[in-house]
């Protein structure tokens, strides 16, 4: 186990599961096929004894596919809950109708990557199982209830406590589903763990855990065969032993081993397979990455060895106008855009993510922190109809905690466990938030930089169950998992000082809480302290590098989300880097100032009257002639310098360390305004142009590929609204509607503009500073696609796809 006494080194390598590789990499058996197509849907309850009926008429139900997420098809209200973004919960019923064929010696298996929430599975009538966390991937034995032929599958999701969280959850069966056939003796499910252990330039061990389910035939011979591989194909080492019990631990050697890392994130592939009497009946194939990680209290963090900063971001799991259900294509997109802009590390806030998210993670190369819960036995303040409007109410997952917070830990580690790219897993996230609900006579008088709602409050749940609780939660996650350290988001971290929470991990997460770096460092010396969730701004970032012992911090948030809103209007909240549709935002841009290892600079505009230096400005030239407007540049260069027309009206500036940001103030004029970054030498190193526009006149359209790769990719469409010039103008709002000829569908237009509140469900929406991004998926079938987009008054434009 994991002390804080010691250095916290951790060697490992680990799995990763490439996008469109079978579901058997997340459940380490079987042979999986998705279970998506052709399911019946009803947005109402049913009696159970009905509904779950193989006799039962679901004929005028709607005909879908998986995934879905009913809440986002929803009448936007301002009577509904402002966490949620002001979207609806409801009770639905799903049922599919199947065909199956029994065969001797092989079992049939249902897994669901997540279903929000409180689902009840049913197979021909029977309760496969129950499971409350939204989260949470789960699997079910079908077979003692599978019949030859016809079987119906039954699922009810009961989210009628739709204030039940912070943010935006979505509704449904929301991620995929598959079918694992495998024989009755198998591998057993996240059974199979990777890690590493005296890594050099010359070798590495890799320990590999198998594990057996099913009854072990005496009179048959069993065996485990593991291979390593690297990403060329060859066999770098591989093992055969006798499988006498149902788990064991085979350890092999990779020779000049090929590290993960940031850059370069090297993948082996490692296949384990199950043999009896010689002949292969299981195998499970996943990826592996090699790479150790180590957390000291005086010098921060640690990749191979290599000190550097986390420079992270906290993300929820909805894609704005897609809701819950967000294909690999758009998360993609999204990382990479992140990637961009320097972003390093990804807070898995505050919940498990989809498994393509972790392999994204893994390929890309990205550090990640993986949390379990927002919420333990006590729920959370939330607004349930609107908001700031009458008396908080508590909907909350509180009510299964005690029965289910084991399970849904374990299983997120077990799932999970295999991706180098985590490197620590979290038992919570502001569980200790003061007075909400936890309290502690240390909030008399203290200063803590969190709302507390008032002082001490004897009569609500004691702070000591915290640091109890937390102990537990951890017990769990090192009994599974003793190779990365576990850590917790701390709210009130003076009331948590308090008690055994601290404690109970190996490295704290500070929320907000930056003032209290260095009085803790000085009074818990070895406290591994880092910031868990941070504000955007730059004395945020100047307390992680002004300090070697703060390992780095995770800001809030890498993308705007929904839920979480403020007063109607207001989908959700508007902290991302990136807005709803993963364009970097003007304080996008000033962290990559911070944080990219490549030349950035951007210029921002606003009204000099306004003064300050602002991180929110957008990169406008339109005023009035004349007018005094400052313009801010955000750079990593050692001077910037200003150009309109190619004449300089700002001399050169040295970056000012004090702020971040160089700014001038010029009087307005038409034309091109153009900032340079310039290097110490003289040289331009990168630069930013503004233009100023005249009225909308056309629309222009681009793709991120023209071409759809399978058929769960999906293709980004970016449409502009331009004058007679072909200048973009960023504060054009036209109405913009999408046709298709072809085989392909919209799944949604994003303008990113959080205060429209407009339906989103049709096929047309307004632009937002000037830009629509349309998501378009393929259908079967196959010909060329047009996608078409038109606005009154303005010229359209069109582009075409293909297959």
């Amino acid at each position: 186990m994991l002390t804080r006494n010691l250095l916290l080194k951790v060697m490992l390598s680990l799995q990763a599961l490439l996008i469109g590789v079978a579901a058997s990499c997340q459940v380490s058996f079987g042979d999986a096929t998705l279970f998506n197509k052709g399911w019946r849907f009803h947005l109402g309850d049913e009696t159970v004894e009905s509904a779950s009926s193989p006799s039962f008429d679901d004929s005028a139900w709607r005909s879908l596919d998986l995934p879905h997420d009913w809440s986002i098809e929803g009448q936007l209200s301002p009577t509904l809950a402002s966490c949620t973004g002001y979207l609806p919960g409801g009770i639905g019923w799903y049922r599919k109708h199947f065909t199956a064929e029994k065969a001797e010696g092989e079992n049939t298996y249902i897994y669901f990557e997540g279903v929000y929430n409180r689902s009840s599975v049913y197979l021909n009538g029977h309760l496969l199982g129950y499971r409350p966390n939204g989260y949470a991937s789960f699997l079910y034995d079908m077979t003692p209830y599978l019949a030859e032929g016809d079987n119906v599958i039954s699922v009810r999701v009961d989210h009628s406590k739709s204030a039940d969280s912070r943010w935006y959850t979505g509704s449904g069966i929301y991620r995929d589903v598959y079918i694992v056939k495998a024989p009755s003796v198998h591998l057993g499910q996240w059974g199979s763990a990777w890690r590493a252990r005296d890594i050099s330039q010359k070798s590495a061990t890799l320990d590999v855990d198998w594990s057996i389910d099913g009854e072990l035939s005496p009179s048959d011979r069993f065996e485990i065969k593991v291979e390593v591989k690297d990403e060329g194909g060859k066999v770098v080492d591989s093992k055969k032993v006798m499988a006498s019990s149902k788990k064991g631990t085979v350890s092999l050697t990779v020779r000049k081993p090929f590290l993960w890392n940031l850059d370069s994130p090297y993948l082996y592939n490692i296949r384990t397979t199950l043999l009896r009497n010689g002949q292969a009946i299981d195998r499970s194939t996943m990826k592996a990455g090699i790479r150790s990680i180590e957390f000291d209290p005086d010098r921060g963090f640690f990749l191979n060895g290599r000190n550097m900063k986390i420079k992270g971001v906290c993300i929820h799991h909805d894609a704005g106008v897609l809701g819950a259900v967000v294909p690999g294509d758009v998360w993609k997109r999204r990382l990479e855009n992140l990637k961009k802009i320097g972003v390093n590390a990804i807070r898995m806030s505050h919940n498990p993510q989809a498994p393509v998210v972790y392999d994204l993670c893994d390929r890309l190369g990205f550090l990640v922190m993986d949390e379990g819960s927002d919420e333990w036995e006590f729920p959370k303040r939330k607004w349930l109809q609107g908001w700031n409007v009458g008396t908080p109410g508590f909907e909350g997952s509180y009510d299964f905690f005690e029965e289910w917070i084991d399970t849904d830990v374990a299983d997120m580690v077990r799932r999970d466990r295999n991706h180098p790219s985590i490197i620590m897993w979290s038992v919570g996230n502001e569980v200790d938030y003061p007075n909400d609900p936890y309290s502690h006579p240390v909030l008399d008088g203290s200063k803590i930089n969190q709302p507390m709602f008032g002082g001490y409050k004897s009569d609500a749940p004691d702070a000591m169950r915290i640091g109890k609780i937390a102990k537990r939660i951890a017990g769990v996650i090192r009994s599974i998992d003793a190779s990365r350290p576990v850590t917790g988001a701390l709210a009130g971290v003076v009331m948590s000082n308090e008690t055994e929470y601290p404690d109970a991990v190996d490295i704290v997460g500070y929320n907000y809480t930056e003032d209290r770096y260095d009085i803790d460092h000085e009074k818990y010396p070895e406290r591994v302290i880092y910031g868990s969730e941070n504000s955007v701004g730059y004395k945020q970032w100047k307390a992680v590098t002004d300090r070697d012992f703060i390992a780095g911090q995770f800001l809030w948030t890498g993308t705007d989300y929904l839920g979480e809103a403020g007063a109607w209007p207001s989908r959700g909240l508007y902290t991302g880097l990136l807005d709803l549709g993963s364009f970097p935002k003007p304080r996008g841009w000033f962290r990559a100032s911070l944080w990219s290892d490549s030349p950035v600079t951007y210029i921002g505009t606003y009204p000099a009257e306004r003064g300050g230096l602002s991180i929110e400005a957008w990169d406008d030239w339109n005023y009035e002639k004349g007018r005094m407007t400052r313009v801010v540049c955000y750079t990593n260069s050692p001077y910037a310098q200003l150009k309109l027309n190619g004449k300089t009206v700002g001399e050169k500036k040295p970056y000012d360390s004090e702020s971040g940001i160089i700014h001038w103030d010029i009087p307005f004029e038409e034309g091109n305004l153009t900032a340079e970054g310039i290097s110490e030498n003289g040289q331009v190193e990168s630069s930013y142009t503004i233009r100023t526009s005249g009225r909308p006149y056309s629309l222009s359209v681009s793709a991120d590929k023209t071409h759809f790769d399978n058929e769960r990719s999906v293709i980004h469409l970016t449409v502009n609204v331009l004058d007679d010039n072909g200048v973009d103008v960023k504060l054009g709002d036209s109405d913009i509607t999408c046709t298709i000829k072809g085989p392909a569908r919209l799944l949604g237009l994003e303008g990113s503009n959080n205060r429209d509140m407009s339906d989103y469900t049709d096929n047309h929406h307004r632009a937002y500073r000037g830009r629509l991004l349309a998501y378009i998926a393929p259908t079967e079938g196959s010909g060329e696609i047009v996608v078409t987009f038109t606005s009154p008054l303005l010229e359209g434009t069109s582009i075409t796809l293909s297959k």
